[in-house]
């Protein structure tokens, strides 16, 4: 609520005042000789009787803070039924601390029609803890279209969660009111973020292979704030998808429609609207727009605004001029740029410098500052102190820092000293944490444990527990539930969940045979494409596998190609079907090569067709000796025929 002692909020001048008191500095001499001379006017009128004269110099002398001056003229008016008067009479009394004597003028203009006494009236009964009171008048000061008192009822009902506050806040808005801008703005961008979490699509991303102790980042990052309500800029440093963006059109929308309030509101000064709007602007891609906000917050005294212009300025490469802001920020109190004042020191290799910034920002009450003291001594294998700054920041409830302190005492042989911590750090909603409570289970053997805890990762974006959930399915002979886990993983960049999605579409429908002669190279179907996208992960069985489509296709040189690839990455199935490719090619000689190496990884197939090519060049001890390998090797049917070829070579030799 506004200070009932605001003389500029609460005097009413009533109808008949024309002139203007200039307070402010550098006022030019012609208008203050232009309000001098009206005071005289309107004191030869009101020395002279005349009720609207004693008004208006009583409301100049109020102005200007003449409490003793006003008041006789206040009385004398109010005594002839002038309600301006009265309800300047009193903000006099209340100034002076008379409240009850007060409020009984302000009923009395109230009752007379005055908006601005209704609006002090209601305020009083308000502080008085007389709600309906307070509302009622409240009410009849917004309904004549006050300003203020839309302001202060939409704030006595956004207090009993009423959801009739954002309409009066809106009247106020459209009167100018800033701060009822900022709030109006406010409660759409948290309408846009509940619209958005409930339609908004799930967001996969790529996970860990093992137990993993950073949440949604990569690499060893410090964690800045994760709070969308206190630090608007989260989504665009965090790397957490915003919802408000990430959602419907209706929130879109509604994200709009508060960015143009909160311009309002920051075009009068208002410098958390700034923030905010610099906020959505980011996120739009509007950068330039988005840092003239944040500076014009900055400069205003916006610590946060300060942070985000300096994390601005680091994503445009100017790090010096990121460190000017957060090191402001930092001095001023903010927890998140001294975060990253001490991600940037550490990435520099200052240890010491990064070690205190972190414990200034723990300072300033942000328990990211022990969990990134953590990181930076588990970076430095400082086992037993990341153990204890892990320790500080989970009992302060931060939940990342519950996972990876479950992750240390998990790598110190401590299992059951790891599993309460990710418990904790799952049930307060880190993914990875349930991610990783499924690795302990699976290691159990707890398979139903295991996979429920992988399907509530993978509920919230969690790639790697995708995989599992659809490898689980797979097993149950699931296909439908496999195929639509594995694609959210693929989608998140997996490649071996691309590789199983890709044989999961394989087996519904046979390859396309080779084409006719003189016939292009049909269209790669889906499968293969996820084939591929594997592939150019790395992937060897999948390179392999994409180099059979290629080859059945009729493409030799994209077989060869993945072949190749594979081969050198060490598949020995990929050598083999090399090798295949380059003796079809006439290429006997390097096709031996790849065999020879195939044969050595343990392929039986290879081992063969190294004893025949032996045989042919009547190399018959060397053929002997890739039978014998090829028999060792197998399986069944290679054993059979390498037995009787060694046979026949053996005869030869012997005959």
């Amino acid at each position: 609520m506004e200070n009932m002692g605001d003389r500029a909020t609460l005097l009413e001048t009533g109808r008949y005042v024309q002139s203007h008191v200039n307070d402010t500095a550098g006022g030019t001499g012609a208008a203050d000789g232009a309000d001098t001379e009206a005071e005289a006017r309107h004191r030869r009128a009101a020395d002279a009787g005349d009720t609207a004269s004693m008004s208006v110099l009583g409301a100049l002398l109020l102005r200007r803070g003449d409490l003793d001056g006003a008041e006789p003229y206040l009385r004398a008016a109010t005594g002839e039924g002038e309600r301006a008067a009265a309800n300047n009479l009193g903000v006099l009394l209340h100034q002076r601390g008379y409240v009850d004597e007060a409020a009984g003028w302000w009923r009395i203009a109230a009752v007379a029609g005055s908006a601005p006494a209704a609006h002090a009236l209601g305020r009083h009964y308000r502080e008085l803890g007389d709600e309906p009171a307070a509302e009622y008048w409240l009410r009849q000061s917004a309904e004549q279209g006050h300003a203020l008192g839309a302001y202060a009822l939409a704030d006595l009902l956004e207090h009993r969660s009423d959801v009739g506050a954002e309409r009066w806040l809106r009247a106020a808005a459209e009167q100018g009111h800033r701060e009822a801008a900022y709030r109006l703005a406010r409660a759409l961008e948290r309408r846009a973020r509940e619209s958005a979490r409930s339609g908004a699509d799930v967001v996969y991303r790529a996970g860990t292979a093992g137990p993993s102790t950073r949440g949604r980042r990569t690499g060893q990052e410090p964690l800045l704030s994760m709070d969308p309500f206190t630090d608007p800029r989260m989504p665009a440093y965090t790397g957490k998808p915003d919802p408000a963006t990430a959602g419907s059109g209706a929130a879109a929308s509604l994200v709009g429609e508060a960015a143009q309030w909160y311009q309002q509101a920051a075009a009068r000064g208002h410098r958390r609207a700034a923030l905010h709007l610099g906020a959505i602007l980011e996120r739009r891609g509007e950068l330039k727009q988005a840092g003239r906000w944040y500076l014009s917050a900055a400069k205003d005294g916006e610590a946060r605004a300060a942070c985000a212009l300096g994390f601005l300025l680091r994503d445009a490469g100017d790090e010096e001029s990121a460190a000017v802001w957060w090191l402001r920020a930092a001095q001023e109190g903010d927890g998140n740029a001294a975060n990253a004042l001490g991600a940037l020191h550490a990435a520099r290799g200052e240890p010491q410098t990064a070690e205190r910034w972190y414990r200034a920002a723990m300072d300033a009450g942000d328990v990211n500052g022990a969990y990134n003291l953590g990181l930076l001594c588990a970076a430095q294998d400082r086992t037993v102190q990341a153990e204890q700054w892990y320790r500080r920041a989970a009992y302060a409830g931060h939940r990342e820092a519950a996972n990876a302190l479950a992750v240390l005492l998990l790598q110190a042989d401590d299992p059951t000293g790891a599993e309460p911590w990710f418990s904790k750090a799952a049930e307060a909603g880190s993914v990875d944490a349930a991610f990783n409570l499924g690795i302990l289970y699976a290691g159990r053997d707890d398979d139903g444990a295991a996979l429920r805890w992988y399907e509530r990762a993978a509920a919230a974006g969690h790639t790697e527990a995708a995989l599992q959930v659809g490898i689980a399915r797979l097993r149950d002979g699931d296909d439908r539930t496999a195929e639509r886990h594995l694609r959210c993983a693929a989608g998140g960049g997996s490649a071996e969940a691309a590789f199983r999605l890709a044989t999961v579409l394989d087996s519904r429908e046979p390859p396309p045979g080779p084409p006719a002669l003189g016939e292009p190279y049909g269209v790669k179907s889906e499968c293969e494409q996820w084939y591929e996208r594997a592939a150019e992960q790395g992937h060897r069985r999948a390179q392999v596998r994409v180099g059979m489509l290629a080859a059945a296709r009729g493409d030799i040189n994209e077989a060869a190609r993945w072949y190749r690839e594979a081969a050198e990455a060490g598949s020995r199935n990929g050598a083999f079907n090399l090798g295949l490719l380059l003796a079809r090619e006439g290429g006997e000689r390097e096709a031996a090569l790849w065999w020879t190496r195939a044969a050595q990884a343990g392929h039986g197939r290879a081992a063969l067709r190294l004893a025949l090519l032996a045989a042919r060049r009547g190399e018959l001890t060397e053929g002997q000796r890739w039978c014998a390998r090829a028999v060792e090797l197998g399986p069944a049917e290679v054993a059979e025929r390498a037995a009787r070829l060694r046979e026949a070579l053996h005869q030869e030799l012997t005959a």
